[in-house]
């Protein structure tokens, strides 16, 4: 009915404990008070912490994965009951020792799902050397493939659909011939009108004095914008040639653009290991100034990604235009070819559960000049009976990825500011 020196009824007690798993602190107490309940957020989790561990069945099938409480630096493990599909634990961290003492406890434990990370592997093994590893390696060969088809995206410009260029607009021409900022370009904007401003009241009979006083400018700025005779002539300054940093490896850059590579991140990452000191913001500004620069709009090669996608996904599910498209990079690029070959073989075994045909799928890749395919493959050997159990048993650690992107629902719910505990029990109770 109650208990001592309680100062709310059992009732309320566990509405606001459901509220503060639903909500945590802050949500939670707004809410709370929406209800009729004046309660702090403190209030809120002291009752969430003081609620008792769940009561779960010990699991027989467990998948492992893990999650980032601070993403590149701190990670910690959770526990899944496959069977069930509900989180069993959470572990503050990702070491191999802590996952095998918590198997250790666990003797019942005949299957463990996880993915191919050695801590996850040496874990598995030293706490439950009775249980089958079972290891995923979809989401691998998706990345290989990926990088498969970056190394060959030249071979992508035969996508690109053969006519006539349109002949660029008056405006562009005119931007062409005498600026190098194009029209929509916000500084270049701001400047013609101020330079519009100005020649206005000048030629209305005000002096520069009294355009300065009126528009907010320094003198020198009201005279340079009244010396100039066309806004362009603005941004011819000396200032436009000055050296980068970015020069030694605008090359580089350049030819990668041509290729199809857009992305500024990639490209950073590409000339940091060349020598290059800048940062990936100048490498931004460098790619916004090539692609707002007035020039013919002309068609680009899907992108890399794009075409793994048609690799990966099975081929009733592409239109008609990805189809054609597809069989146009086959036909061109061999390796291309032999990639969605490997792909699709893959994809049979691991459908069809015909996990023993893994070491033919493996001699088959070494035998094709596909440089990410032979790590892979490297990789599958040490961790083989594993990746032979994934494509045969029919247990995978798939439900466990759901799990961990309601982890980081949670954790930007508490704006990164919960401990470990809050979180377990948020986790585990809800």
């Amino acid at each position: 009915m109650t208990r001592r020196h309680g100062q709310r009824t059992e009732r309320l007690r566990s509405t606001l404990a459901s509220v503060g798993l639903a909500l945590a602190g802050r949500a939670g107490a707004r809410l709370a008070a929406v209800l009729g309940t004046s309660v702090s957020r403190s209030t809120i989790l002291r009752l969430v912490d003081e609620l008792p561990e769940p009561d779960v069945t010990p699991p027989r099938v467990v998948g492992v994965d893990e999650y980032a409480t601070r993403k590149g630096r701190h990670y910690g493990t959770v526990l899944v009951d496959v069977e069930t599909r509900r989180p069993v634990d959470l572990l503050p961290d990702r070491e191999a020792s802590s996952l095998a003492a918590w198997l250790s406890r666990r003797p019942n434990v005949e299957v463990v799902c996880r993915d191919r990370a050695p801590f996850f592997a040496d874990g598995a093994t030293v706490g439950a050397p009775q249980a089958v590893q079972v290891a995923d390696l979809w989401h691998n060969l998706s990345e290989a493939a990926e990088r498969s088809v970056a190394q060959h995206c030249g071979c992508l410009r035969a996508l690109i659909p053969t006519g006539p260029e349109p002949d660029p607009e008056p405006a562009q021409a005119e931007n062409t011939a005498g600026s190098p900022w194009p029209r929509g370009h916000r500084f270049a904007d701001r400047t013609r009108a101020r330079h519009a401003a100005v020649h206005a009241l000048l030629a209305a009979g005000h002096s520069q004095r009294l355009v300065e006083r009126q528009l907010g400018m320094t003198y020198r700025t009201v005279k340079q914008l009244g010396d100039a005779a066309t806004p362009e002539d603005l941004f011819t300054g000396q200032w436009q040639n000055r050296p980068s940093i970015l020069d030694d490896y605008k090359p580089h850059i350049d030819d990668r653009w041509n290729e199809g590579c857009t992305n500024a991140w990639k490209l950073w990452e590409e000339i940091v290991p060349l020598g290059c000191k800048g940062s990936y913001q100048r490498v931004r500004v460098y790619l916004r100034q090539k692609r707002t620069s007035p020039r013919p709009v002309t068609a680009r090669p899907p992108s890399p990604r794009a075409v793994a996608g048609w690799i990966l996904r099975r081929p009733e599910s592409l239109t008609e235009s990805e189809q054609l498209q597809l069989k146009t990079a086959r036909t061109h690029c061999p390796e291309l070819d032999a990639l969605t070959r490997h792909v699709r073989s893959f994809a049979i075994m691991l459908t069809e559960r015909q996990g023993e045909r893994l070491p033919d799928w493996l001699d088959a890749i070494r035998r094709d000049d596909l440089p990410s395919l032979h790590t892979l493959a490297a990789g599958i050997d040490c961790d083989r009976d594993a990746v032979i159990a994934g494509l045969t048993l029919p247990w995978s650690s798939c439900f466990v990825e759901g799990h961990v992107n309601r982890i980081k629902m949670l954790k930007r719910q508490m704006f990164g500011r919960a401990g470990f505990r809050l979180l377990r029990k948020r986790v585990l109770l809800a």
